[in-house]
């Protein structure tokens, strides 16, 4: 057993002073948040909130940082580089590049991973003697880096609404039909840090007369109307918008997260809260690429229920995310609190989109998740504790404990040197 005292604890969505909270085999056994602790146990100044969760991320793009913007260029300028990236990788260099992302993920108070992965194959296609070689060094990345992990392996199968063949380095993202897929993601093992979920790359990438095959799934993921074009090619070819033509093959539903939902009609928005679809914004990536503001405030109205992302890792930070759901919504419609404290820590602790309802709050009998944020920081101090969500950054995160392992101490990774990892597997 062990006994931490944190000074502040977000606890029941509200902010508690003086909270003694004991974990035992990796679950948290009691909570005291009445004062009466005395201040015993390991003392977590600051601000202590649920373990985060980062409900999008495709790991290899986090060699992209800080290398795509030489040129203007726009959404499909960008993707080509990331082919190039992707078209680069094997399972050992794979291993070393999201082991270091998933560690900078832990360091950003990030518990859990939901990973979109859709990089399979070798480069040109053919399966690895294991054909989930790719997904393995996943799973083994993030029980490295100390956190868990959702593998969303993703059916890809096409490269366009029109039904054209994948070609170049798509190839590797391919299984050719369904069968294939499911039969080499039933390999596939979940282990105590690892759950097996599935994701559908998007209405561009999978037949429409194959949408249905993958409803059952849970965790389901998908990509949904990131872009303009994906809306105007999807209504030539079915004569539907993407989120339409996914409600009428009966892929919707409350264990179904779509990512970005960004150019969104009013019916869209209807069909998704009505079928209680969760919804990932990823603000950063979205500001990043110039994608567009979704209808956040509009979808969690409506009936779903928000996560965050980080998606293409432009930044890990989910403080940013949080604080971006919010300021987009203000940038929107040039009004201010569009959503409260609780709402924001609500989303970016939402584990469940990921399929881990036994995490994201300090409540006894969940996971022993915990993330300590300074209050003392030149961006923190003066800030009242309920608040500091608004004001507080990933280098603000000083405590990260997973399943009651302390994963991150003092600021740093207790298992790897992170910015060494980095360089190194970006080179």
């Amino acid at each position: 057993m062990t006994v931490y005292h944190a000074d502040h604890a977000w606890i029941g969505g509200s902010l508690r002073r003086d909270v003694r909270i004991e974990v035992r085999d990796g679950d948290f056994a009691a909570i005291d948040a009445g004062g009466s602790g005395g201040g015993e146990g390991i003392r977590l100044g600051g601000l202590v909130l649920p373990g985060l969760a980062n409900a999008h991320s495709h790991a290899f793009h986090r060699a992209l940082r800080g290398r795509t913007h030489g040129e203007r260029g726009s959404f499909w300028t960008w993707r080509e580089q990331m082919f190039r990236v992707a078209a680069a990788l094997d399972p050992d260099s794979y291993l070393a590049l999201a082991r270091a992302t998933y560690a900078e993920m832990a360091m950003a108070g990030i518990t859990a991973v939901g990973e979109f992965h859709y990089l399979h194959h070798a480069a040109d296609g053919t399966p690895y003697h294991d054909p989930n070689a790719m997904g393995h060094a996943l799973i083994e990345a993030a029980r490295d880096a100390g956190i868990r992990i959702t593998l969303l392996d993703t059916l890809y199968l096409q490269s366009g609404v029109d039904g054209a063949p994948l070609e170049g380095v798509q190839r590797r993202f391919g299984d050719q039909d369904p069968q294939r897929w499911a039969e080499r993601v039933a390999d596939l093992v979940a282990a105590p840090h690892a759950r097996i979920g599935a994701a559908i790359h998007s209405v561009r990438a999978v037949p429409a007369h194959h949408l249905g095959e993958l409803a059952g799934r849970r965790p389901l993921h998908l990509h949904l109307s990131e872009q303009p074009a994906e809306n105007e090619q999807c209504r030539a070819v079915h004569g539907r918008t993407p989120t339409e033509l996914l409600d009428h093959h009966g892929v919707l539903g409350k264990h179904t997260t779509a990512v970005h939902a960004t150019y969104l009609t009013d019916h869209d928005v209807k069909t998704l809260g009505r079928t209680g679809t969760g919804i990932c914004m990823c603000p950063t990536t979205e500001r990043d690429l110039a994608d567009g503001i979704g209808r956040a405030r509009d979808l969690a109205d409506a009936g779903s229920p928000l996560s965050l992302g980080s998606d293409s890792h432009a930044v890990i930070d989910p403080f940013e995310e949080a604080r971006a759901l919010e300021m987009n919504e203000r940038l929107a419609t040039r009004q201010r609190g569009r959503f409260t404290v609780a709402e924001l820590i609500a989303a970016a602790a939402d584990h469940r989109a990921i399929g881990w309802k036994d995490a994201g709050e300090i409540a006894v009998g969940k996971r022993a998740d915990l993330v300590c944020v300074r209050l003392d920081s030149v961006r923190t101090a003066g800030s009242d504790p309920a608040g500091a969500i608004l004001s507080a950054t990933a280098a603000d995160v000083t405590d990260v404990i997973v399943d009651g392992r302390h994963i991150v101490s003092g600021g740093r990774h207790t298992l790897i040197d992170v910015p060494r990892a980095l360089a190194e597997a970006i080179g």
